[in-house]
């Protein structure tokens, strides 16, 4: 049952930590102009919109991967 709570617990911290950056983020000057980064794609027309993200996307993905990269290398 320990591994169990364990797992609990990181779950936890993470929805903590999603929770303060939803009530947070658009305070902090990064995150909140993520979305409107030079690479992102956004096309308007009168009756169409496309947005597509792109440099938003690599920029989290890389973000991410580092980030579990630390955490890998701390754990093991």
């Amino acid at each position: 049952m320990e591994p169990l709570g364990k797992t609990f617990l990181w779950i936890g911290a993470l929805f903590l930590l999603l929770g303060v950056f939803f009530v947070f983020g658009s305070k902090i000057p990064f995150i909140s102009s993520l979305g409107n980064l030079p690479g992102d794609f956004k096309i308007e027309k009168e009756n169409f919109r496309f947005y597509f993200p792109f440099a938003t996307s690599i920029l989290i993905s890389v973000g991410l991967s580092l980030l579990l990269y630390i955490w890998n290398r701390l754990v093991h």
